[in-house]
């Protein structure tokens, strides 16, 4: 059985990658600090579905925290990391940039190190889309991104450029991937279809930041969990992205939640976010080439789970504050 340390466990996506690698047989050493960026809530119900698993084992620490990290690498000898500890929201990032240099670049660096000292050979990187403001689109891996627009994204492009030194210096394999807006059941509350079913549901108007014909490529949780696991093969180094492949405007998205809920949303507009990319698009070559992935739920599909989800645990949702 290969051990594979989850950083983000609790975590949106980490959840649900460290649920198919438990499936799958892996032991998986989850690790996460719980904070209260978003409710607390939900993070403590996706960690005990992962309980239930008797190959999974969890430490409730910060990856910013070296030390008390050396002794989960020393008591447990992963053979690969996936980092999907971070600091996430670009909105958020410009009120407190600080805890996003100390998690995703500080958190990042120590995974590294431990890697190094410890032979891990494995190393997976969870980046942005974020990263792409103001290039060509499609977005392929190899445009610059030079140009971040939020704390958040340049925390991002930094945490990028230090797997590569250590790639570079000590010949850690490392699989950085780019994430496109993903949606799903369970989802975090600070996103946009998580929150809009929630606001539908509730009667509440949705808050749209500009004039909703802003388009993402929205794609869901399953493909990138599998996405992810299927980056654990060695590459030596790598960027890919996983997306879509298609951008949708946010209020096609929003009409899809409206047809599967039953009910029709109100809205208040507000300016346009300076922090916010007007389109994403995800070029896939890569991902179809080194991984053999390619997403297989439609938009439709993802928003249809997602609203029956979030039909089936309506009473401990209401409770879970935006």
């Amino acid at each position: 059985m290969k051990k594979i340390l989850v950083a983000g466990s609790a975590g949106f996506i980490g959840t649900r990658v460290s649920e198919m690698l438990l499936k799958e047989g892996y032991q998986v050493i989850g690790v996460d600090n719980l904070n209260d960026y978003y409710d607390v809530n939900l993070k403590l119900w996706r960690l005990e579905k992962l309980k239930k698993h008797s190959n999974f084992i969890f430490y409730k620490i910060s990856v910013e925290n070296y030390n008390e990290l050396k002794t989960i690498f020393r008591e447990n000898y992963p053979e690969a990391v996936i980092n999907l500890a971070a600091r996430t929201g670009v909105r958020y990032s410009l009120e407190n940039p600080f805890i996003y240099l100390s998690t995703n670049n500080g958190g990042n660096l120590n995974l590294l190190e431990l890697c190094r000292e410890y032979g891990v050979p494995k190393f997976v990187l969870a980046s942005t889309s974020s990263l792409y403001a103001g290039q060509k689109m499609p977005f392929r891996e190899n445009l610059p991104v030079n140009t971040p627009i939020s704390p958040y994204a340049a925390s991002k492009k930094a945490a990028e450029m230090m797997a590569y030194t250590y790639h570079y210096l000590y010949g850690l394999d490392v699989t950085t991937l780019r994430y496109f807006t993903v949606y799903g059941p369970a989802g975090r509350p600070d996103m946009a279809i998580f929150r809009f079913i929630k606001w539908i549901r509730e009667g509440v108007p949705l808050e749209i930041f500009g004039d909703g014909n802003q388009k993402r490529d929205f794609t869901y949780i399953d493909d990138i969990a599998k996405g992810t696991i299927s980056a654990l093969k060695p590459l030596r180094y790598e960027i890919i992205n996983l997306g879509n492949n298609y951008p949708y405007k946010l209020s096609e998205a929003i009409k899809l939640m409206e047809k599967y809920i039953g009910e029709e949303a109100r809205f208040k507009y507000k300016n346009f976010h300076k922090a916010d990319m007007k389109t994403t698009w995800a070029d896939i070559n890569k991902a179809q080439e080194f991984l053999n992935w390619q997403p297989q739920v439609s938009l439709e599909e993802g928003v249809k789970r997602t609203v029956e989800w979030t039909k089936d645990n309506r009473e401990w949702l209401q409770k879970i504050k935006i």
